[in-house]
């Protein structure tokens, strides 16, 4: 599993599934385990309709064949050959990916910047948002303001949000699922389970499988 990050936020890539990055982008990229990639670069003027937003998403069968054959194309192919109908059919997929709820929008604003920072470091605090209201000396309507212009989400939505990519990582590293349920601030594993699947389709124990 890969862990990119920004300053505009995390993304989280699970295992045949890809990162598309938008041109420029200043990024870090962490590897947990053993993994192996391939990037492949697009000009941004080579085809209409290309992902505008940097996102994750699942890479197919298909997809995942002509990235790897996309591997032994010369950067330097000619126009009208088999290389080039290769990258062609690699662009049209790319224009129709299935786009993954993997990322964790970081905020700008700096008394915001400072409750997500401190749920990505402790997600299992259960601080409500009228109780980091009181710390910061704002009001919780502030507070939730605040998370819906910068982030689009709810301050429960992003928490959870940061919950469920914190498992992710854990249980990519190989920790028990009871484990991961309870350092991400739930219950009890059943409560994590029945959200992890509600989120991502399937048990927490299925979804490297």
């Amino acid at each position: 599993m890969s862990i990119v990050r920004c300053a505009e936020g995390t993304w989280v890539v699970p295992p045949n599934r890809a990162v598309w990055l938008v041109a420029g982008l200043a990024h870090e990229v962490r590897m947990c385990g053993a993994v192996k990639i391939r990037t492949v670069f697009v000009d941004a003027d080579a085809v209409p309709n290309l992902p505008r937003t940097s996102c994750v998403f699942t890479v197919s069968p298909l997809l995942r064949e002509l990235f790897v054959a996309a591997m032994s194309v010369p950067l330097d192919y000619a126009p009208a050959t088999s290389d080039e109908r290769l990258m062609r059919v690699l662009l049209d997929q790319l224009r129709e990916i299935d786009v993954l709820p993997l990322h964790l929008p970081m905020p700008r604003d700096q008394r915001l910047a400072r409750i997500c920072a401190a749920l990505v470091a402790r997600p299992d605090d259960a601080s409500t948002a009228e109780q980091w209201a009181r710390r910061l000396k704002l009001t919780s309507k502030t507070i939730h303001r605040l998370f819906a212009r910068e982030t689009g989400m709810t301050f429960g939505e992003w928490r959870q949000q940061a919950r469920l990519l914190f498992a992710l990582e854990r249980l990519a590293r190989g920790a028990r699922v009871v484990d991961v349920a309870l350092d991400a601030g739930y219950a009890s594993q059943s409560a994590f389970t029945a959200m992890f699947r509600k989120h991502f389709g399937v048990p927490p124990n299925a979804f490297y499988r």
